[in-house]
């Protein structure tokens, strides 16, 4: 009895390691798009023109804390039903991830609205088919990113919108 219950807990351990696992993964992901955001967030995004549709500055904190925690929480669960971070959600999971990163860098460092855009619309299309794989794996993991595709559809037009107010 009492090795079965040890074993419960050397797996619930395990889970939730893996669980702080993505979670450092993923906030550290938004810590440095935070990195690259600072760039120019104060000075140079001020500046432009914006449609009147721009949601204020202090709401991307904390919408962009809650897709992150629901990005790495879907993520965990699909390793959890999987087994392995080779597989093609968790792969395209990384992609997006990885894309998501880069906007960052080009729309806010290199203060570039036009290849931001280009590249967010291959974002947007990454995290379509993360969304997809994860669906047919465990239907919750792909409920959890359904907020992000549709955060990442809204900053689609808002980065097309901004890059052609500012030519």
């Amino acid at each position: 009895m009492e090795q079965a219950i040890s074993l419960q807990q050397e797996k619930a351990n395990k889970h939730f390691i893996s669980l702080l696992l993505f979670l450092t993964i993923c906030f550290s992901v938004a810590g440095a798009g935070a990195v690259l955001t600072n760039t120019s967030v104060s000075s140079w995004y001020l500046t432009i023109n914006k449609p009147s549709w721009t949601p204020p500055n202090w709401l991307f904190g904390p919408v962009w804390t809650s897709l992150y925690f629901m990005m790495a929480l879907a993520a965990w669960l699909i390793w959890r039903k999987v087994g392995s971070l080779k597989s093609l959600p968790l792969t395209l999971f990384g992609l997006q991830l990885f894309l998501n990163l880069i906007w960052s860098g080009l729309f806010f460092t290199l203060q570039n609205p036009k290849i931001a855009f280009i590249e967010i619309v291959f974002l947007w299309l990454s995290i379509l088919a993360t969304l997809i794989s994860f669906w047919r794996v465990r239907l919750v993991a792909g409920l959890l990113l359904l907020p992000y595709i549709l955060w990442v559809g809204y900053a689609v037009m808002l980065n097309f919108t901004i890059w052609r107010m500012n030519p």
